[in-house]
């Protein structure tokens, strides 16, 4: 695939892959790396980080928002070929190492078929790894509270119910919140745009879903660059009561 990387502030790029997104945030040559994409999109996230000017070898750490298939796709690559840490919220780290999988399954797929777009997004999924395993050999909870010493400086904010160790990563200096999949902008298997949670399959346990969005509406920022859809541009508190309004 071609990697479609979007600028989206100073140093900080938003990238499409199959259907999922992952972020860059930049410091001269070295990066932070928010999520991976599928298995299937290694090829896409090696040419966007190619495209900002960085390299495997420059990612300073992989932060991921949770261990879902299309987002810790290329995470134990990173690891076991350039030694990248790969850091998580403490209650993801056993899943990242399949420890335990808080994931839609085929039946749950399967379930919601009649739905429109769930046929053809399994379809893509599979075909882009989405039910391979990847597990993280050596996943590491976060090094420290507050701002993480990594370039971008995110703060990792606690945002459970997708899955219990779900994370959103604010930019307080830039107004922007990486909101995984606790709050997206788009989704194959939606016919909504705009701020909304996933469908309720997705998640591990939804009350908590839309109660994270509380979490997320108190954060400041004016940028939502979530794990799947486009860039959303206005208050993250507009955003979250947008999607807590749509979840009722």
């Amino acid at each position: 695939m071609t990697a479609d990387v979007r600028q989206v502030a100073d140093h900080t790029y938003l990238v499409h892959g199959h259907e999922t997104n992952w972020v860059i945030l930049k410091d001269g040559d070295a990066v932070t790396l928010v999520d991976t994409g599928y298995p299937g999109d290694r090829q896409g996230l090696l040419e966007s980080l190619a495209a900002v000017g960085s390299s495997p070898e420059a990612v300073t750490a992989v932060l991921i928002t949770h261990a879902h298939n299309d987002h810790l796709g290329s995470a134990e690559y990173l690891r076991a070929a350039h030694g990248t840490p790969v850091y998580l919220h403490p209650a993801e780290v056993p899943h990242a190492r399949r420890e335990f999988l808080q994931q839609a399954t085929i039946g749950d797929v399967v379930r919601n078929a009649w739905r429109p777009g769930v046929l053809p997004w399994a379809v893509h999924a599979i075909r882009v790894g989405g039910i391979e395993q990847h597990p993280v050999t050596a996943p590491e909870p976060f090094p420290g509270t507050g701002a993480l010493d990594l370039p971008g400086r995110p703060v990792p904010v606690h945002t459970p119910g997708h899955t219990d160790g779900h994370c959103a990563y604010h930019l307080p200096g830039q107004g922007i919140v990486i909101s995984g999949d606790a709050l997206v902008s788009g989704h194959a298997t939606s016919r909504v745009k705009g701020p909304q949670i996933l469908p309720d399959f997705f998640h591990h346990e939804r009350a908590r879903v839309v109660a994270s969005l509380d979490v997320i509406a108190a954060l400041d920022g004016d940028t939502l660059l979530p794990g799947h859809g486009p860039v959303h541009r206005g208050a993250v508190r507009a955003a979250a009561e947008q999607a807590r309004e749509r979840a009722s």
